[in-house]
């Protein structure tokens, strides 16, 4: 299970990330933040995320190219986001 909390930082759309996210939960996870990018900067807020598989690192991976932000992002997705690029 995994949910999505938006809030606002000034100019700025927050999406504080938590639970289990999966490959399943991608394409709804990939709405969400493509409405969001379109009208102002865009920070995921992976600090209550728990568990991830590879479609979701390669997913946030594509958001950070993409300009949005990863803040508290753990250390384990950090450094599996760093594998993925170097290949």
């Amino acid at each position: 299970m995994w949910k999505v909390k938006r809030t606002e930082d000034k100019d700025q759309i927050v999406l504080s990330l938590s639970g289990h996210l999966q490959s399943p939960h991608v394409n709804e996870l990939q709405r969400v933040v493509m409405m969001e990018a379109a009208r102002q900067d865009l920070i995921l807020d992976l600090k209550d995320l728990k568990l991830v598989d590879q479609d979701v690192v390669n997913f946030l991976a594509d958001c950070e190219t993409s300009g949005a932000s990863l803040r508290n992002c753990p250390a384990y997705i950090r450094n599996w986001i760093g594998t993925e690029q170097a290949k």
